[in-house]
């Protein structure tokens, strides 16, 4: 089963500083249809004007991912952490027991992220933050993956959830294979490109909910970088 969920369909808001995009219900955008998917609770398609950003707020309970696609983001946060991620680079927070962060676009470019919320599985720790850099070349037709919850992914950021975010860049005509599971959701959004899976076309910052599914084949109508849930 694979929903299509085109860009154009997204809820959203321009703020005039911040264009946002919502996959799932965010903010004032509400649909009782895209609460969730599996653990993941949101994905938003953020786009940051230089020089602007999210002042110091509260989170708690929560994984949240940052998938930079142009620009930086520059986080601070109430443990003393400060870092920039850069475009093709991924930041993990765990919220945990609660915290306070910032994250703010320093670059005279705009910036755009994914930002991905998961619900984990483990509460009561405390508050973490790390990013590391994953080079798109390391993804050439191959998934790598960013972050997880499980032991065995070594090189992933940690999260504190029963899930794994994974990205790959396929060429044009490629086709990737991935062992789903069919007692799994993925969510999957093309950060640039199209692919298609059985059948569906899935294009640039659409989003495709997929379930039922043992194994998950993507296959690049154009040269494409994609980022996707493998979910509880």
């Amino acid at each position: 089963m694979i929903e299509l969920r085109p860009f154009e369909s997204l809820g959203g808001e321009n703020h005039g500083w911040l264009d946002a995009k919502h996959h799932f219900s965010f903010a004032n955008y509400q649909d009782p249809r895209r609460v969730h998917w599996g653990n993941l609770r949101v994905w938003n398609d953020d786009t940051i004007q230089p020089g602007t950003g999210f002042p110091p707020h509260p989170h708690r309970d929560m994984e949240i991912i940052t998938y930079v696609r142009k620009g930086a983001i520059t986080h601070q946060d109430s443990l003393g952490n400060k870092g920039r991620t850069e475009a093709g680079d991924v930041q993990v927070m765990s919220a945990g027991t609660g915290i306070r962060h910032s994250e703010y676009n320093m670059e005279d470019e705009v910036t755009q992220i994914f930002q991905i919320w998961i619900i984990p599985t483990r509460d009561g720790e405390q508050p973490s933050w790390g990013a590391r850099p994953f080079p798109k070349a390391d993804r050439a037709g191959q998934f790598v993956v960013l972050a997880s919850g499980y032991d065995n992914d070594d090189d992933a950021l940690p999260i504190r959830t029963n899930a794994r975010v994974i990205g790959a860049t396929i060429k044009a005509g490629e086709t990737l294979s991935y062992p789903l599971g069919a007692d799994r959701k993925a969510y999957l959004v093309p950060a640039t490109g199209a692919v298609e899976i059985d059948g569906v076309r899935v294009n640039a910052r659409d989003g495709a909910a997929i379930a039922e599914l043992d194994t998950l084949r993507i296959t690049a109508i154009e040269d494409s970088e994609i980022v996707f849930v493998d979910a509880a």
